[in-house]
């Protein structure tokens, strides 16, 4: 790491009780964000990203989920605070937007009260001080008359609106980190493209580091400087992004990139998707997670589960077989996965 990170997670591990066992939704994630950074969270549902979100920020119930490893955030593990001190980290520090503004939103307040109620909350302003500090915050992220939007309900704002007031919300105590889970599923492509380019100018105005959980690679390529793969809870392959898409080594990510369209050139054959489905977290075997699923499978990936190993500088892949993968061209390795 070249300079100290803003948060360090350290084999994080994350469990819960079901009905049909204990299951381990995050399982020994590690991974660090520098400060101005953004750091590209990818994966098929399923895979544990929203929970990796949700334990940095603790919001499961503790009276059933435990929590192992550490969360360290400029310089202090979250995992050891208190629940009060933990209050205070959440918002002030550590912010998140979650990808239904919808349901986030509280649809019997208005804009105005949702978000002055935060800036009170965590910053101890007054009433008219908050609403004022609303105003600037709807202003700076492109709401049109944002004292009139004050008095909005949010079923009253289009979907990209409502993306924007989540947004403000989240910028409401100036974190020094943004945790964004898939802040644009739900809109267009006009719109996502303007929230992506807001982020990233908010990023440098406040100087934040942002964490985007996403499963669209063409936003990774636009907004991240590293990307993390994650799989059945996790990290399969880490690397900075013009590595992790020209020189894939995880037959998982291989499969991600081959299952992108292209628009562009001549189509090559048609589309393909990754065999299978991703299982359950209480399917999971003392193997390989991807093993059921991936092309390169041989015994070995099916009786034995790889360690993340360091490939290259700054490049981590847990496969048996990525240096074969690597010597026979990464990307360009005809996979034979399932088309549509």
């Amino acid at each position: 790491m070249s300079q100290t990170p803003l948060l360090e997670v350290r084999h994080l591990t994350t469990i819960f009780p079901t009905e049909t066992g204990i299951v381990k939704a995050v399982d020994g994630v590690s991974f660090h964000i520098a400060p101005e950074e953004t750091v590209g969270i990818v994966g098929e549902s399923g895979c544990g990203k929203s929970v990796t979100a949700e334990s940095i920020m603790r919001l499961f119930d503790e009276k059933t989920t435990e929590y192992r490893g550490q969360i360290i955030y400029n310089g202090v593990d979250l995992l050891q605070l208190s629940e009060e001190k933990m209050r205070s980290v959440r918002g002030n520090d550590i912010s998140i937007i979650f990808q239904d503004p919808m349901s986030s939103l509280n649809p019997v307040y208005t804009i105005g009260d949702q978000i002055a109620e935060a800036i009170m909350l965590h910053q101890k302003l007054g009433k008219s001080q908050a609403k004022r500090k609303a105003v600037q915050l709807l202003s700076l992220t492109g709401i049109s008359d944002p004292e009139e939007r004050l008095h909005a309900y949010p079923h009253e704002l289009s979907g990209g609106m409502r993306q924007r007031v989540m947004i403000a919300l989240a910028l409401s105590c100036e974190p020094r980190l943004l945790i964004a889970d898939e802040p644009t599923t739900a809109l267009d492509v006009t719109i996502q493209a303007q929230i992506l380019e807001l982020m990233n100018e908010l990023k440098s105005t406040l100087r934040m580091g942002i964490m985007l959980i996403t499963h669209d690679l063409s936003v990774v390529a636009q907004m991240c400087s590293r990307v993390i793969v994650m799989y059945l809870g996790e990290v399969i392959e880490e690397a900075d992004v013009v590595t992790l898409f020209d020189h894939p080594f995880h037959p998982y990510t291989l499969g991600l990139l081959k299952s992108v369209p292209q628009i562009e050139g001549v189509r090559k054959g048609k589309l393909y998707e990754i065999k299978g489905t991703v299982p359950q977290m209480d399917e999971v075997s003392n193997s390989c997670r991807f093993s059921p699923r991936c092309p390169f499978a041989t015994e070995i990936c099916r009786t034995s589960p790889p360690a993340l190993e360091e490939a290259s500088d700054g490049h981590r892949v847990r496969c048996w077989h990525y240096k074969e993968i690597a010597a026979n061209g990464g990307a360009e390795h005809e996979l034979e996965f399932e088309p549509y």
